[in-house]
């Protein structure tokens, strides 16, 4: 019986919990990574983040969204208060209240803000981007099958097209792992295109890494605390499962010996 209980233990924590590992993506066969919070025992690094931050901030955000994400949350990476206070204020931010003349007006960020948009609305940015629309990257990891290895492949696999093959629209860049292969946006990352604060080399593949960690933990800010319970809940189970087993032949015990 403890055989079984054990088994069950351990079939419930080998359950995948960071979403479907392949992806349908069209392209090429995606990149499999092992990433720092996958399993069950998994937990996010937190220096990657940082450097996934850093990445966002001087290369994505002059495009991309991150709309859902609070200032303060960036506390989860290890920040201090102050350290976040100071990241916040370097955004303006439109106050969510008009001032005394009735007239809405912009203020320096607070941690309770939210990251501001490139983009005041969706018109805005396909005019800025030839038509094409940067997608808010909040939940980028669980909106794309494949989830991280999906993001993380497409920003390594980035190539020259085949010989003869042509885009079918202009500004068009090829890449082995897009659906279609054809995509709008022009390779974001290039060795050196960001100077780490830790002294990490940034090179396309680290960068690359970094910025998926750090866009996993904004689609799954949670994921840890959920691995933490669902741990607590499986050792609940298997103590109460055992207790009722242990009762169960106490009980019977006595009928037997009637």
């Amino acid at each position: 019986m403890r055989k079984t209980i054990l088994a069950i233990l351990v079939l419930g924590l080998s359950l995948p919990v960071a979403g479907v590992a392949a992806a349908a993506s069209g392209g090429a066969e995606l990149k499999k990574i092992e990433w720092s919070w996958q399993g069950a025992f998994g937990q996010y690094d937190r220096a990657e983040l940082q450097r996934g931050l850093q990445v966002y901030k001087e290369v994505c955000a002059a495009c991309h969204g991150l709309r859902l994400i609070a200032f303060r949350n960036l506390m989860d990476l290890g920040y201090t208060e102050n350290q976040v206070k100071g990241f916040a204020k370097q955004y303006e931010v439109q106050n969510k209240e008009p001032n005394d003349e009735g007239e809405m007006f912009n203020r320096p960020g607070l941690p309770a803000d939210r990251f501001v948009s490139p983009f005041p609305n969706e018109q805005a940015a396909r005019a800025a981007n030839g038509g094409a629309y940067p997608p808010d990257l909040s939940l980028i990891v669980k909106a794309r099958a494949g989830g991280a290895d999906y993001l993380y492949s497409l920003m390594v696999g980035y190539a020259d097209a085949p010989a003869g093959v042509k885009p079918p629209a202009e500004n068009l860049q090829y890449n082995l792992h897009f659906p279609g292969n054809w995509i709008a946006m022009p390779p974001p990352l290039s060795e050196g295109a960001v100077e780490y604060a830790d002294g990490t080399k940034a090179t396309a593949d680290q960068m690359a890494r970094d910025l998926t960690a750090f866009l996993a933990w904004a689609a799954m800010p949670e994921l840890e605390q959920r691995k933490q319970m669902g741990l607590a809940v499986m050792m609940f189970l298997v103590v109460f499962t055992g207790l009722l087993i242990a009762t169960k032949k106490k009980v019977w015990e006595k009928v037997d010996k009637a």
